[in-house]
């Protein structure tokens, strides 16, 4: 299924990488400099800028109290003040590692999770070098349960209030998962923009373009089947 994607605005830094919707607006990490931007739903326009320490980050949520991003080159978790973007708490990646289609290469690194989501108290993260998505208990970062991607390249996370969507930037899909197993209930075909970040609006899927700036919407009732 491919359904009509509205381009919506691009956002104020130069690479962004996780997305997540709120009350106050669209909270964006971007992976260059670093910083967490909230921002206007209606136009883009930036409410708020925060600077973190986070090493290239990829992805953004928020629960209980606080922000959650992925910094990924670091391998961390950072639990984050969501008023002056002071890391609070760090945790350990779960399944970290070198991705698929770096294995073996000289100058392959190490990195972490792209994907975050916080539901019901728990933490959602999607790991590309483990192609795994895995669901933790805070404070801990006790692994509960966690299940294989459907693609290689798993990034953004959304959840609406019954299923977990995942963006998989390389195949160019977006998957409907059942999160008790991880089984594909549905796919969605982007034809462009890729997806990277990504969340849930007003019954829409909303998602960012790393390299574009670029965010864009897919209302859920053209998805369905």
């Amino acid at each position: 299924m491919s359904p009509r994607i509205e381009k919506l605005f691009l956002t104020p830094g130069p690479q962004p990488n996780g997305l997540q919707a709120a009350p106050d607006g669209l909270w964006v990490i971007d992976q260059r400099d670093n910083c967490v931007y909230r921002l206007s739903y209606e136009d883009g326009s930036v409410l708020l800028k925060l600077q973190t320490e986070a090493d290239r980050a990829s992805g953004i949520t928020l629960g209980g109290g606080h922000v959650w991003i992925a910094s990924t080159y670091d391998c961390r978790l950072l639990k984050l003040d969501p008023a002056t973007g002071r890391t609070v708490a760090t945790y350990d990646t779960p399944g970290a590692g070198v991705v698929a289609w770096q294995r073996g290469a000289p100058d392959a690194v190490r990195t972490g999770a792209h994907g975050l989501e916080w539901v019901d108290g728990k933490l959602w993260v999607a790991t590309p070098p483990a192609q795994t998505i895995y669901q933790v208990e805070p404070p801990n970062m006790t692994v509960i349960r966690s299940f294989p991607t459907p693609g290689g390249r798993p990034h953004g996370l959304a959840w609406d209030g019954d299923f977990l969507w995942l963006a998989d930037t390389s195949m160019m899909e977006i998957h409907k998962l059942d999160p008790s197993d991880g089984h594909v209930v549905d796919t969605i075909e982007v034809s462009g923009p890729p997806p990277h970040g990504m969340t849930i609006h007003e019954g829409a899927l909303w998602y960012c373009d790393a390299e574009t700036r670029q965010v864009c919407r897919i209302a859920l009732e053209d998805t369905a089947t």
